[in-house]
């Protein structure tokens, strides 16, 4: 570094400026690697050095020291990645006991049960940017449903479990109970109404691995999902209803309302004890819903002594412009009264598919 020019900088400039990464390392990479206990992260350590690689390198060191205090982890998950197969690390991340509540869209919530059930029935299409709207058509009407690159299997997946949670629904209005979303989706790994795949890893099912670990599972706007629209249509009864079809009660749902009660709870008792970080996965509801615990908890319940959130981590592709709010920054959310002077942030301008992975291993100690 060079010290004699940075002293001359005013101290709030010269506290940006570090000394560079791996500025010490002596020997190849693949001996740095091959004598490493935990060669993954050795690899990222040494290889992810600038610009979003460094990012995330940074991102998971700092989660990972935080973990090591004592801290714990949100995480949401935006977009499709259940369908992108984010379980592979996620799972295990939980089964880990390093991600202690998740916040997930209905889409992603149901997705990870639709990969348990029907893996093998999911088809790949690498060059699907080159499809002419006729070939979207086509796959339409073939019953093939595209998420970006992955063809997900409503009939195998949707369809298989629909009958079990209208069930559910229906024994609910008949006792009347009411229950978040993923509880019911819940009873049908503790009923054994499904089982996996034969050529799914079971092991691989982030919400199978948040059953077994009982962590918390957010699902805010439930009804933006394949099982939210059912159960909507099994809710109405206005003049498009068929005669004789079922009609349910909305109210054996519990709604967004409930979810932020139990936002509420959670994090002033589990943050009593722990520093919590947040590790957003792409932009959306799935992550506005929850950030805002800590803001309606000071200012809406004007509650004393709120734990700020420790850190803030989002890995996305949405640009900081045009009021794109998934795209906001960390210093944006001081604002708001989201996160505080104090709280570590890192912006990571990438694919989730891409950096996700690497915090994972670091995490991971792989």
């Amino acid at each position: 570094m060079q010290k004699g020019k940075i002293s001359k900088l005013s101290k709030g400039l010269q506290k940006l400026i570090q000394e560079e990464p791996n500025s010490k390392t002596t020997g190849t990479v693949s001996r740095h690697v091959k004598n490493s206990a935990a060669p993954v992260s050795a690899y990222a350590q040494r290889t992810l050095n600038h610009l979003n690689g460094g990012s995330t390198m940074q991102a998971a060191l700092w989660l990972k020291n935080h973990l090591k205090k004592g801290g714990k982890i949100v995480v949401t998950l935006a977009g499709a990645l259940s369908s992108f197969q984010v379980g592979v690390m996620l799972a295990e991340l939980i089964r880990k006991n390093k991600v202690h509540l998740v916040s997930a869209t209905g889409a992603n919530h149901e997705e990870s049960y639709y990969r348990f059930v029907a893996h093998s029935h999911y088809a790949y299409i690498p060059r699907y940017t080159e499809l002419t709207p006729q070939q979207e058509a086509e796959l339409r009407d073939a019953g093939l449903r595209r998420i970006t690159d992955t063809f997900l299997p409503e009939d195998e997946s949707v369809r298989i479990m629909e009958p079990h949670l209208l069930k559910m629904w229906k024994e609910a209005e008949d006792n009347g109970g009411r229950y978040f979303p993923h509880e019911y989706f819940r009873r049908l790994f503790s009923e054994k109404l499904i089982k996996a795949d034969p050529k799914a890893n079971a092991l691989d099912c982030w919400a199978y691995a948040a059953y077994e670990k009982n962590i918390p599972i957010v699902v805010p706007g439930f009804e933006d999902s394949t099982m939210g629209n059912i159960f909507a249509s099994y809710t109405y009864g206005g003049p498009h209803k068929k005669k004789g079809d079922v009609v349910l009660d909305g109210k054996i749902m519990k709604t967004g309302l409930d979810y932020f009660h139990l936002l509420y709870d959670w994090y002033m008792k589990e943050s009593k004890t722990s520093p919590i970080a947040f590790l957003q996965l792409g932009g959306g509801i799935a992550a506005d819903f929850p950030i805002c615990v800590v803001p309606s908890l000071k200012h809406d319940l004007h509650t004393p002594k709120v734990r700020d959130w420790a850190g803030f981590i989002e890995i996305g592709s949405s640009p900081m412009s045009y009021g794109s709010y998934s795209g906001a920054g960390g210093k944006e959310k001081i604002t708001w009264d989201k996160l505080s002077t104090e709280s570590y942030y890192q912006i990571i301008q990438s694919d989730v598919t891409v950096a996700f992975p690497w915090i994972a291993a670091v995490l991971l100690g792989l």
